[in-house]
């Protein structure tokens, strides 16, 4: 039996993971989340019982060492972290906090059976970026913003952990990830509600913004892979769609698959951590995937038809 610990398990990627891990009856899961933007509805269903849920703060070490200590993990998925771009500029000294999380992890898997640590950081970390597409080696890290200096952070103790002690750990920077649990704080889930609802779909500045949007099942699949086949150890990876999209679009596409009347209403601008480009090379990530990502268009069209997501919305 394979122990795993997944902590922020109860949010949209970790929740997934959870959900695709557990399919295995190899492994067995313990999800840590405070729920302070986790819920209990992200949880598995009570049809697997290779789980269980531990209501926990990572950045607590008391909290987080007992159950540590109390299991024999092979493996850590770190994903529990302040998230968001409006809350973690509204919530910076708690953004910072989570500098203490990592280090509980980091701590306690060195000295315990953990093989490895799979780090959730951010494309947020490239900031502006200078090239396009961003390269995990090549493109320089510049965001000042606190979240993204947290996950650069996180990045260096992971890298000095690895050669300090032996620890292995893998990076996913994660780019924008969507799927029937994400909460309505993030652009992809947010629009479809709204459309759904046919209420008006709010945009900051013009929505000339170009992004990437990756289904949560290419994501978690990467992710997954990454361990079994014992791959990129001490190393990193963007995880993310490289099919480039601007938000305006993004919202007029989900205007048109939702067969909506909802109306686009522009807001003013972010005053910063809204990065104007973003745009992985994905080489790694097909290379393990082996296989053709999901179309934003398929995405959408499964989000709406997922009933659980229709209930998290008040559909």
């Amino acid at each position: 039996m394979t122990k795993i610990l997944v902590t922020g398990g109860a949010g949209n990627v970790g929740g997934a993971l959870v959900e695709k891990l557990i399919k295995d009856p190899t492994n067995f899961v313990v999800i840590v989340d405070n729920l302070s933007t986790g819920f209990l509805s992200k949880l598995p269903s009570n049809a697997f019982t290779n789980w269980k849920f531990i209501k926990a703060d990572v950045n607590n070490y008391h909290e987080i060492s007992s159950i540590m200590l109390s299991y024999s993990f092979g493996y850590v998925y770190h994903f529990a972290a302040v998230v968001g771009v409006l809350r973690t500029q509204e919530n910076p000294v708690s953004v910072l906090d989570d500098i203490s999380g990592i280090k509980h992890i980091l701590n306690l898997s060195k000295n315990t059976s953990v093989k490895q640590v799979f780090f959730s950081s951010s494309s947020e970390v490239y900031g502006e970026p200078v090239e396009l597409p961003q390269h995990e080696h090549r493109t320089p890290l510049n965001s000042r913003v606190p979240y993204a200096v947290v996950k650069n952070v996180g990045e260096c103790f992971f890298r000095s952990y690895q050669q300090e002690f032996g620890l292995s750990y893998t990076i996913f920077r994660f780019f924008n990830t969507y799927g029937p649990n994400q909460s309505t704080d993030f652009v992809v889930s947010r629009f479809i509600a709204l459309a759904l609802k046919n209420e008006d779909i709010t945009i900051y500045g013009d929505g000339s913004q170009t992004r990437t949007f990756t289904y949560v099942d290419d994501t978690v699949d990467t992710c997954i892979k990454i361990m079994k086949d014992n791959l990129l150890e001490n190393d990193v990876i963007n995880i993310g769609s490289d099919k480039l999209m601007t938000v305006l679009e993004l919202a007029q596409l989900v205007i048109k698959l939702t067969n909506s009347k909802s109306n686009i209403v522009h807001l003013p601008p972010l005053k910063e951590g809204d990065m104007t480009r973003r745009q992985p090379d994905n080489s790694k990530m097909k290379e393990i995937l082996n296989r053709d990502l999901i179309s934003i268009e398929d995405g959408i069209k499964r989000m709406i038809s997922d009933k659980k997501y229709l209930t998290s919305i008040g559909l």
